[in-house]
This record gives structure tokens, C-alpha cells and sequence, in this order.
């Protein structure tokens, strides 16, 4: 099991790379963040033949030969909030290809619960937000995508239907990896280590290459050919135990420091990472350095999945608008403030008001804030770039702000190099809303085309 994308927007090269590379049998490819389903909403209220990953159908054009000759297993959530036309897209290049009668597509829905949110909350399902207890009736008129998180089941079920490509919407990242080895294994739905270990083995490579030296901090110097890394490759076994390695011949580095900060990556509660399959204990695994660029992973333990489903909600919330100014030595970090400080007069002479203003003063304090001045040298700084940002849910106070900050060129402090980007423009801030609804009111479907 190997992935191919770890986000919308992962290097082009990687699938064709893991299913060429090497042996695989199944490429597991992630698109979707929380924000990606509002976008991908907005698209198909555009055009109802949109709603997906269109990155996914020319990377499947490209593998689909290799993966038909080699009975290669596809599982993806590129369909976003509109599966059946991914699965059209990628059945017509299918065809086109000459691969008529070769291949069959799973589609996953019922994940999408938009246009069901007037009758869940009628009946009494708040879905209320995790982390300020408000019900969603407060801000109903603003949603923009509401999807609940599938597990692995209904692609387990697309798989012993026969599909060769399943193409979802919102499932959990873990799923994707998860449901190869439930169907490649038979596990029982009950079997909570082994489906725990799968989980583990789901996030591990869920990001694609940050787990093979990608985005690694531990040595990060001395890891190989990063311009050549190696997704990572799972080889799991039916006892739950399992491998990471990565292709021959490619670069990066499979490590049980890397592997580990992949672990912790967006982790809540180390004892109990809830998926909708389980509950997997990520203090039982044990990592092992088995050889190079290969790390065994054993000993996960998990527990019974709730009876709940975590919901995304996307909602709209206002607008924003973020604009840099570069000033350059000497003082450039003294400019930068003293640009803030007008900016921030002239914003307030206007009477306008903000939600909120934030300045970060990049080559200075932006990525650790004042802690990077108290060691920092500031006057001999050759150049920093300020930015600022505002966020107003008034777009007229918004657009003002983006008028204000070119004049600074001309009146303001001295040096400017620099107006990246040109005049700022104002944008729609979509905010998430995480909730839980009970399993029993989510229906996944599960459907099979024929190529």
C-alpha cells in the first residue's frame, strides 16, 4: 500500500512514480482538507458537473494503463462533493484510453449532509460546534459544506464488489490505507487491534512523503536526494504488524525519527485517536529500525469505535485581506513598525472597525514572535517585510484597508522595495465548524460502474 497524493496539490510525479517504481498493490490518494469542501461546493453550485479533485483525472489518465495491467487497487477521495462525476471523468478517459470492459469504479456517497441539515436539526441533532458549545442553528444561514467523516467500510464494500478504482467523498484519511488490508485480510469489524493497527498504518502515510524525509526536522541536513524522495510504502501482514520502506533507488529516508513525527502529527489525545473505525492507542506502538529505510511497526492496540460521527462544517464568516510593504537597511525593522503604526492611525481615522488586525514583520518576529527579539540584533537587519492582515465581516471596510497601505510607498517611512503582490484584494473567510452526529443518521451508498 503506497500513497500518491497526501493533499490536493501534492507533487504531480508521485503516482506515476510508486505504481512505476516498484511492486504495489494498492495507491492510496488523499485530496481533501475541511477547507476543501466548501471550495469544491462553491464549484459545483457553479456548474453541477464540478465538486471534485480535477488533479485526480489527468494523474489517472497517466496510471490507468499501469494499473489495469497490473491489477493495481485505487482508493481516493477525490470526489469531494461530487463522486459520480469524478468516477464519469475518470471512466471516459478510461474508455479512451481503450480500457472498455477492463475496469470497474466504486463510488462512496452519503457523506454529504448540506442539503439534510434543516431535517437533522428539526429533529433535534444541534450539531453543536466541539469547541464552543454553540448549536449550529446560530450560523445555519452561512454554511457552506457540511460533510460527515466515513470510515473505512464502504470501501471495503466497493472492493468486494470488484472495484479496481474507488473514488469517494469524505472519508478519513486513515480509511483510505485502512480499507486495502480489511479486504485484503478479512478482518471482522470487531478485531479492534488489527483495525488500530491499520489506522496506524492510514496516518503514517497519510501525508505522503513527510514520513520518508520530507518536512522532517531530525537531521534534516543530511537526508538524501530530496529532489528524488520516495513516498512511502506499507507492507502489511495479517497479524496486524507492518513495514515502512519506500521504493529502491529513490531518495529520502525511512526512519523511526521520521516515522514518529508523522505519529504526532495533528494528534489530540496520544491514547485515543477516534476514527469511525475504531479507537486506536497511539501509546502502544512500538518502532523498530528493521534496515535501511525500513522501520516495523507492532504492538497497537485499539478499542471499540463510537457511536458517533465527526461532521465539517464550512460557514461563511466574513472577509479578510492580508498586504506586505519590504523596507530595507538600515532600520528596516524600526520602518516596519513605524509603517504599522501609521497605517493603523490612518485605518483609525477613517472610523473604521475591525474584527481584527494582525501584523507579522517577516525576517523578525513573524514565525516566534517576541521570543525572536530577545536575542535578535533588529538594527542590522538588511531587509523585513510587514505584513498585515484585517478581517471584518463589512467587505467595505475591508477593500478601504487595501487602499491604504500602497500610499505608505510615497508617505511613509523611507526604502521601500518591494509591494509583493500588488494592492491586496479582499476575500471570503470560510470558517470551520467541527461537530458529531450519531452514526445511525448517516446512510453511505456504495455503487459500482462499469468501464
Amino acid at each position: 500500500m503506497t500513497p500518491g497524493q497526501g493533499f490536493w496539490g501534492d507533487w504531480l510525479e508521485a503516482p506515476h512514480r510508486q505504481v512505476t517504481g516498484g511492486p504495489v498493490d494498492y495507491l492510496m490518494m488523499d485530496y481533501l482538507a475541511e477547507v476543501t469542501m466548501s471550495i469544491l461546493q462553491k464549484q459545483k453550485s457553479r456548474d453541477p458537473s464540478l465538486g471534485y479533485a480535477k488533479d485526480f483525472v489527468p494523474s489517472m489518465e497517466r496510471i490507468l494503463p499501469i494499473v489495469a495491467e497490473r491489477g493495481i487497487k485505487v482508493t481516493a477521495n477525490a470526489g469531494g462533493v461530487n463522486p459520480r462525476a469524478c468516477a464519469q471523468a475518470v471512466a471516459d478517459v478510461a474508455r479512451r484510453l481503450g480500457l472498455g470492459g477492463k475496469l470497474r469504479i466504486g463510488i462512496v456517497t452519503g457523506d454529504d449532509l448540506l442539503g439534510r441539515l434543516e431535517g437533522l436539526l428539526a429533529r433535534g441533532h444541534e450539531l453543536r460546534n466541539l469547541d464552543t458549545g454553540r448549536p449550529l442553528s446560530d450560523v445555519r444561514d452561512r454554511v457552506l459544506a457540511a460533510n460527515a467523516y466515513l470510515g473505512a467500510r464502504p470501501i471495503v464494500e466497493a472492493l468486494r464488489q470488484g472495484a479496481d478504482v474507488v473514488i469517494t467523498g469524505r472519508v478519513t484519511d486513515t480509511g483510505l490505507t485502512l480499507a486495502p488490508m480489511i479486504h485484503a485480510f478479512d478482518w471482522p469489524a470487531d478485531a479492534w487491534d488489527l483495525l488500530a493497527a491499520g489506522t496506524v498504518a492510514g496516518h503514517t502515510i497519510e501525508c505522503g512523503a513527510q514520513c520518508s524525509g520530507g518536512n522532517c526536522l531530525v537531521d534534516w541536513k543530511r537526508i538524501p536526494d530530496l529532489a528524488n524522495v520516495g513516498y512511502p510504502i506499507v507492507e502489511a501482514r495479517p497479524d496486524g504488524t507492518f513495514e515502512i520502506t519506500k521504493h529502491r533507488g529513490t531518495g529520502g529516508r525511512i526512519s523511526v525519527a521520521g516515522v514518529t513525527e508523522q505519529l504526532v502529527y495533528e494528534m489530540g489525545d496520544p491514547a485515543a485517536y477516534i476514527t469511525p473505525d475504531c479507537i486506536a492507542d497511539f501509546t502502544t506502538i512500538r518502532l523498530e529500525q528493521a534496515g535501511r529505510d525500513r522501520v516495523r511497526v507492532s504492538g497497537v492496540r485499539g478499542r471499540p469505535a463510537t457511536e458517533k460521527l465527526k461532521v465539517s462544517v464550512a460557514y461563511f464568516y466574513g472577509y479578510k485581506a492580508v498586504g506586505t510593504l519590504v523596507y530595507a537597511w538600515p532600520d528596516a525593522y524600526e520602518k516596519a513598525r513605524a509603517a504599522d503604526r501609521v497605517l493603523r492611525r490612518r485605518l483609525e481615522s477613517l472610523g473604521l472597525r475591525f474584527e481584527a488586525i494582525h501584523t507579522e514583520l517577516l525576517g523578525a518576529d513573524a514565525t516566534h514572535g517576541r521570543l525572536a527579539l530577545e536575542d535578535l540584533a533588529v538594527e542590522g537587519l538588511p531587509e523585513v517585510q510587514l505584513r498585515i492582515g484585517v478581517r471584518s465581516p463589512d467587505r467595505a471596510a475591508v477593500e478601504r484597508f487595501t487602499r491604504e497601505l500602497a500610499p505608505l510607498i510615497l508617505n511613509g517611512p523611507p526604502s521601500v522595495t518591494g509591494f509583493a503582490g500588488g494592492r491586496p484584494k479582499p476575500e471570503e473567510i470560510v470558517a470551520y465548524w467541527p461537530a458529531l452526529l450519531d452514526k445511525s443518521m448517516v446512510e453511505p451508498c456504495v455503487e459500482i460502474v462499469e468501464v
